[in-house]
């Protein structure tokens, strides 16, 4: 059975990895708890910034197009690259591993996934989900908590 697209990622990253992905997030929430002022300029920083799908088909494409200008200024031989970049683009997108995932995610590239759940975080604490709908006025913190235990 091929892994959901959530945690494809994620299934082929070490341990460690995934727990200094999420020591960041408890972090940066925990930062902006007590610096609420930040909390725009940080949601604007995440929308900027790059998932690790996005990475990997620039790492892709770049070496792809590398391979067909070695191919045809070069030597022939270069066209096994292109090759071998669509073979594990295909792999990535089955099974959600390919060579430079365990690379991305050390360097600390997240998926879209993670990269919501702090925004989610960040505009809780903001008070965005502030009421709910009875019309009563849910505690900012309640909803934070609510949106790490269903992240988890």
């Amino acid at each position: 059975m091929l892994p959901t697209t959530r945690s494809r990622v994620p299934m082929h990253t070490s341990k460690a990895d995934n727990a200094a992905i999420d020591r960041r997030l408890s972090e940066s929430l925990a930062h902006y708890r007590q610096n609420p002022s930040q909390i725009d300029a940080r949601l604007r920083e995440l929308d900027r910034e790059w998932d690790i799908e996005r990475a990997i088909e620039l790492n892709a494409s770049t070496l792809a197009f590398a391979g067909i200008a070695a191919g045809i200024f070069h030597n022939r031989r270069w066209l096994v690259l292109p090759a071998a970049v669509a073979a594990f683009l295909f792999q990535h997108a089955v099974q959600g591993w390919c060579p430079p995932v365990p690379v991305l995610r050390k360097m600390g590239f997240r998926t879209v996934f993670e990269i919501e759940k702090e925004r989610r975080g960040l505009k809780a604490l903001r008070g965005d989900f502030g009421r709910s709908r009875g019309g009563r006025r849910r505690r900012p913190r309640r909803a934070v908590r609510t949106t790490k235990r269903r992240a988890a």
